[in-house]
């Protein structure tokens, strides 16, 4: 399962070539969104669909996307504190929502899905 909608594809090309020369602009970036969304629900996708959503929630609340990249996870207890010391390193803005739109874009990949599934964990985090 995959979106394979070409207009959504496009879309999401649109997307990244924006915010990639003018940042994410809170309107501009919400509305599409909004418009990509019911391609994710058309093709019962609804881990993107939920994310997609989550995404555009988040923006319109904080006019800014500030989810970071999903890191690997720590082998060992003591890098566990490490990476929490270090988390001023976690990549927020355009660069994680470039990367989020590229999950949504090629979600068939089993990690892109988990990844897609962590970024909807956080959202709804920081949205409580």
């Amino acid at each position: 399962m995959t979106l394979e909608n070409k207009k959504a594809l496009k879309l999401i090309d649109q997307i990244i070539k924006e915010i990639e020369e003018a940042g994410i602009i809170t309107e501009s970036t919400t509305d599409q969104l909004k418009k990509l969304r019911p391609f994710a629900v058309e093709e019962e996708l609804p881990v993107v669909a939920k994310a997609i959503r989550l995404a555009y929630e988040h923006i319109e609340e904080h006019d800014v996307f500030i989810i970071p990249i999903p890191q690997d996870e720590p082998l060992e207890e003591d890098e566990e504190t490490d990476a929490e010391e270090n988390n001023d390193d976690a990549i927020t803005g355009v660069e994680s929502f470039v990367y989020f739109l590229n999950l949504v874009k090629n979600q068939h990949k089993k990690v892109n899905e988990d990844e897609l599934r962590e970024y909807n964990e956080k959202f709804e985090a920081i949205a409580e």
